[in-house]
């Protein structure tokens, strides 16, 4: 019993620092856009309406714009979130969801595999966003806690588990 145990174990450890491992190959998520179509100074900007601060990036672009995975990875959820509306929710490498809202329709279904040529949904204003300039909102999450990221703005302990897209954004 306890050796079919450390089996498992080394199994489930090996998978999890694969998944570390893995490059992530970041693309621009909205079809067409630069670093002109977003503010780098939007993540964590305190105060933002019902979420406090704003734990992600939002790039303009026209309704429908195409939007494609900024990394390849497994649909978790596609469909609608209360303040998200239509929304996608990516697992990509290193263990990182990659949040999509606000999306004008969804092309993808939960459990697909999305790949970088993927087009997964379009530019959009739904949710708390419906009224405002069509945007996608994205984010990146990790279920891996980063301590050091703690810090004493608003809601800074939950910067250890929001990763600002913006650096990689920057890098393209």
């Amino acid at each position: 019993m306890i050796r079919v145990f450390l089996k498992l174990l080394m199994i489930l450890l090996l998978v999890f620092f694969a998944g570390l491992l893995i490059p992530q190959g970041f693309q621009m998520p909205v079809d067409g856009a630069t670093s002109a179509d977003y503010n780098p100074e939007t993540f964590w900007y305190y105060p933002w309406g019902k979420s406090v601060t704003h734990k992600g990036v939002d790039i303009f672009a026209r309704e429908g714009t195409l939007l494609y995975p900024s990394t390849p990875g497994l649909v978790v959820f596609s469909g609608q979130l209360g303040m998200g509306g239509n929304v996608i929710l990516i697992l990509g490498p290193k263990w990182r969801f990659h949040y999509y809202a606000h999306l004008h329709d969804v092309r993808v279904k939960p459990f697909s595999w999305a790949s970088k040529k993927k087009v997964i949904g379009t530019v959009g204003s739904s949710g708390n966003a419906a009224g405002k300039p069509t945007h996608l909102h994205y984010s990146i999450v990790t279920p891996i806690p980063h301590f050091w990221r703690i810090d004493e703005s608003k809601q800074g302990w939950k910067k250890m588990f929001y990763m600002n897209p913006v650096d990689d954004l920057k890098k393209l």
